[in-house]
């Protein structure tokens, strides 16, 4: 298995354990990588999962070797090149960057809601180089996340960005040392586990929504999905809490 699946309470990490090619990802991964975020999303003990890499690196994209040897190598044009990057999960996923995170990987870091840099980790449109396009939602997600000028730098230089320069322009939302960023995902995830799960799913949604919306239709979608919450249980339940006390202070929910 290229791809290693684990559960920790509520938490699903997924680790690519391609190292000796800094996690690159032939056609098995891609597949074993996909299965691994339908079964995350069946289950509904887990709430929240995270992508890394084993070997100090996170993913330094589409392994063109295999490519270059293996026709069966091939776009699934219903879930990506890289297995569920044209997916949006219905959970929280967190991207926990050690090392690269480049070409292909990059864009299975910008696939995942949030993204943990370490001090080693770098970002890249490093495909560039080769003439290899973004074909795993880069050109899409990567202009929505720090702005189509930012973005169009990465993407017409392919230069290296790393963690100081990927915190500060929001293409990562946590900093921490080497060795740290899948405890810090942890932290993070528990923290999103922690929340009532079907409001904080449906301001998910309109986010998703908005971004592909203009903006009269992006405001209807947050009205219908927020509306339907309000009829529902879990926003009775949340009022009685918040009535009794809980959460005041900044204390957990």
């Amino acid at each position: 298995m290229t791809v290693s699946v684990e559960t920790r309470g509520e938490v699903a990490i997924f680790t690519l354990q391609r190292p000796e090619f800094r996690n690159a990802i032939n056609t098995e991964t891609g597949i074993q990588l996909r299965q691994a975020v339908l079964d995350f999303e069946a289950d509904d003990t887990l709430k929240v999962a995270i992508l890394t890499g084993a070997g100090g690196h996170f993913c330094a994209g589409a392994d063109l070797k295999a490519l270059d040897k293996d026709v069966s190598w091939n776009p699934d044009f219903r879930h990506g090149p890289l297995g569920p990057t044209w997916h949006t999960p219905s959970k929280p996923v967190i991207a926990a960057v050690e090392g690269y995170a480049v070409a292909g990987g990059l864009e299975l870091a910008l696939w995942c809601d949030l993204r943990v840099a370490a001090d080693s980790a770098v970002f890249g449109v490093f495909c560039r180089r080769w003439g290899v396009p973004l074909i795993d939602g880069g050109t899409v997600r990567l202009p929505r996340l720090i702005g189509e000028s930012r973005a169009m730098d990465m993407i017409l230089t392919g230069r290296a960005v790393d963690a100081d320069e990927a915190f500060a322009i929001g293409l990562a939302n946590r900093r921490c040392a080497d060795g740290a960023a899948l405890q810090t995902a942890l932290e993070l995830a528990a923290t999103i586990a922690a929340h009532p799960q079907p409001c904080m799913l449906s301001d998910r949604n309109c986010v998703y929504a908005a971004a592909g919306n203009d903006f009269g239709t992006a405001m209807k979608v947050e009205g219908e999905l927020g509306w339907a919450y309000l009829q529902s249980r879990g926003f009775a339940e949340g009022v009685a809490r918040f009535v009794g006390g809980a959460g005041r202070h900044g204390e957990g929910s």
